[in-house]
């Protein structure tokens, strides 16, 4: 008997980190009109370039509730215990289905162990706490001793990230019109943040460079007090904006950075050309 964990597609974990820890996955969906893609399926330039071309964003949804009593249950079929962590409850629905899976299955295995933890994150910010809670169960930690540590992990991390263009806000009804207008205009960017289980605005700033210079000294500040643990920059369709990003990070902490993609379900509300990080540190921020 192990302790095995499962996550969903927003974690953006790589596929290597994925099999080499054992990690499983439940995919969440993208619509446009009558398409239904699992994000899992479909490739980021793909879905982007059909993004750009859309004059509405696509809806998402979340797992099966099928799917997901499915992963569940093969786990416990096998004698595991199961921890399963998900994007935050305040931007999907995948939590949610996750305990009631979890309670289906318990009606039939009474004796099954599952925890399922609300990251109240998504992106890497959920993935480094899957990543964590895996490592954790690798070093034969019982269940209870990964849910600490994961959502120790939770309470050590950060994710700023900062949009190219407001007009996708602007479609997905995360800002008004004029707010939209305005920030492109003046080249406002707004540094956004996730924060209690939602996006919300850390800092507004002139010019994306500003952006950028604002975030990674924040990432200094708290690295500086806390400690680091691992960091990761993330992109929507601009690996030669995060390849420059990662060399200035690199550059501060004297270790290589990691890229990583974000896929459609969180891209679709952000558009290409954002920018983020995502890290943690050794202790609480």
């Amino acid at each position: 008997m192990s302790v095995k964990i499962v996550t969903d597609s927003t974690s953006y974990i790589s596929d290597g980190i994925k099999e080499k820890y054992d990690i499983s996955l439940v995919s969440l969906s993208v619509m446009f009109k009558k398409e239904e893609f699992k994000e899992i399926n479909i490739e980021n330039e793909s879905f982007y370039k059909k993004l750009d071309e859309s004059l509405t964003i696509p809806t998402s949804s979340q797992p099966s509730l099928q799917e997901m009593y499915n992963i569940l249950e093969k786990h416990v079929r096998n004698n595991n215990e199961v921890v399963g962590i998900f994007i935050s409850s305040d931007m999907s629905g995948t939590y949610s289905n996750a305990c009631l899976a979890k309670n289906m299955i318990l009606e039939s295995f009474p004796n099954a162990l599952i925890e399922i933890i609300d990251s109240r994150a998504n992106c890497m910010q959920l993935g480094y706490a899957a990543i964590t809670a895996a490592k954790a169960a690798e070093q034969g930690k019982s269940i209870h001793e990964v849910v600490s540590i994961t959502q120790d992990n939770i309470k050590r991390s950060r994710f700023l990230f900062v949009p190219d263009t407001l007009e996708y806000l602007k479609k997905g009804g995360r800002i008004g019109g004029a707010s939209a207008l305005l920030g492109n205009i003046f080249q406002i960017k707004p540094i956004l943040t996730v924060s209690n289980g939602k996006t919300e605005l850390y800092k507004k700033v002139r010019t994306k460079k500003r952006a950028l210079q604002t975030m990674t000294s924040k990432f200094i500040e708290d690295i500086t007090n806390h400690g680091l643990g691992e960091v990761v920059v993330h992109h929507i369709s601009d690996v030669e904006g995060a390849l420059d990003f990662a060399k200035t990070i690199e550059e501060c902490i004297g270790r290589k950075v990691d890229i990583a993609p974000i896929g459609p379900v969180i891209g679709t509300h952000v558009g290409p050309g954002a920018l983020g990080i995502v890290y943690y540190t050794q202790t609480d921020l």
